[in-house]
């Protein structure tokens, strides 16, 4: 009979037993749940609602339990339906009766609430510290890039020189952002529900706190309600996670157009690429083509969460049994991303030539002579008719900008003197946008200070 099976007069029928069961994709939980059921078995021997020496032998059972769990030697059925009622069927067939009052004024509902906390809060800490080595590799990066000349783009078109660093220093930042989340998300998750019951908690004297404490909760929850049918915080991380492969969806795009023979900006390692069945001379960017496309998985992920939880009425109901399949596909994928992007980044080879050459195309100085010739006394808007001149005289004259002649250069503008070359070189372009946030060396050195200062807080 089932454990709940007192007011039932028929078994549940073969196949809503395998419906019903969440053991399949739960058990993950066990050692979350074994490990809140000794801190709620304890705390019920120090409140006298059960006695000391049930206490005692049920904690020393469910520690035998878990590690019996991590030897192997148990097998979870499908008809104790979940985890929760896996290892109470187990403590209960090694110890009898005494087993059967560890669920003293506990329910289900807020058993599972706590076991999916803490569990969010051990993945949390894992993703912050893949994270947290995915930035150092990327700082490292672009310290050793401040002066790799590149072009920078909008509309994925050559827009101004930049460097290297100032690229990825971007995705730094994003990355940052991330981790600030995470943060804020492991704050929000950090409330223990244990106590909350199935909805109105109970009328034994239950120490919420003192479990708290023993299981490393910063609060309890404030209503009993909430506590067993909240789950914005595995929303909340699901979101997270969805703009963390969004950022690594983003890097992989342009690492897959860089490492074409097009740009030949990056070199991926072998390492880190595949070849073709039929075409020897293929080496794809599998790594980031797979990243970009498992981010739509994660996209999925969340949204299923949010569809499951939109239309719940107060407290619990069974949809909620949902939230875990997707919870813990999101958290695997991007477990299994951030790693191997992390080794793809950190040995590939970065072609600075080609990247120079490439700054060098495509006028990607024009907004410079532009700017030359605001501080030469022509107004901005009328600096910018004379570039645009400029640049479809040099491109009918199949011509990069700093290939014109002076005497070329002064038939778009008398302004324009031999300081010209000088003033739009590419390397003069990047060291003069020396502002907080620009591209010149000074500027990203004091934003790599600024994120490994950033990095050294959101560190957990």
């Amino acid at each position: 009979m089932k454990l709940w099976g007192g007011r039932f007069e028929k078994a549940t029928d073969k196949k809503v037993d395998d419906f019903n069961s969440s053991i399949r994709f739960d058990q993950r939980l066990y050692k979350q749940d074994i490990t809140g059921s000794i801190a709620h078995a304890r705390m019920l021997g120090k409140q006298g609602i059960i006695s000391l020496e049930d206490s005692e032998l049920i904690i020393k059972t469910l520690s035998e339990i878990l590690t019996d769990v991590e030897n192997g030697k148990v097998e979870f059925e499908i008809d104790a339906e979940d985890i929760h009622m896996n290892v109470e069927k187990i403590l209960i067939e090694r110890i009898g009766d005494t087993g059967k009052r560890l669920h003293t004024g506990r329910s289900r509902n807020d058993q599972v609430a706590l076991d999916i906390r803490m569990y969010v809060k051990d993945e949390i800490l894992e993703i912050n510290k893949m994270l947290s080595e995915l930035v150092e590799t990327l700082l490292k990066l672009a310290k050793e890039h401040t002066r790799t000349i590149m072009p920078g783009y909008t509309h994925l078109q050559k827009a101004q020189p930049i460097t290297f660093s100032h690229h990825v220093m971007a995705y730094v930042n994003m990355l940052l952002r991330d981790l600030d989340r995470l943060t804020g998300t492991y704050k929000r998750t950090n409330v223990m529900p244990l106590g909350s019951g199935a909805l109105a908690g109970t009328t034994h004297p239950l120490d919420r706190e003192a479990v708290a404490e023993e299981l490393g909760f910063g609060s309890v929850t404030m209503n009993s309600l909430d506590g067993v049918s909240d789950r914005d915080f595995a929303i909340e991380l699901t979101s997270n996670l969805s703009l963390i492969m969004m950022h690594l969806s983003r890097f992989s795009e342009e690492l897959i157009l860089w490492s074409s023979n097009e740009f030949r900006f990056v070199t991926m390692d072998d390492a880190f690429s595949t070849g073709s069945s039929i075409m020897p001379q293929k080496k794809n960017p599998d790594v980031a083509e797979l990243i970009r496309g498992k981010t739509g998985r994660v996209y999925g992920s969340l949204m299923a969460l949010l569809t499951v939880m939109k239309g719940i009425p107060l407290a619990y109901n069974k949809d909620m049994q949902e939230d875990k399949e997707n919870l813990f596909d999101a958290i695997d994928t991007v477990k299994l991303c951030v790693p191997v992007f992390n080794g793809m980044v950190s040995t590939m080879k970065v072609n600075k030539d080609i990247m120079l050459q490439g700054a060098k195309g495509g006028f990607a100085n024009a907004t410079d002579v532009a700017d030359y010739l605001v501080k030469k006394g022509v107004p901005f808007r009328e600096a910018h008719a004379i570039v645009g001149r400029m640049v479809l005289f040099a491109e009918k004259a199949n011509k990069a900008l700093d290939d014109l002649t002076l005497s070329e250069m002064k038939e778009c503008s008398e302004y324009i003197e031999e300081d010209i070359y000088e003033a739009i070189s590419m390397t003069a372009c990047v060291e003069g946008r020396s502002l907080i946030g620009g591209p010149a060396e000074s500027a990203v050195l004091k934003s790599v200070e600024v994120a490994e200062s950033l990095l050294k807080e959101y560190r957990m």
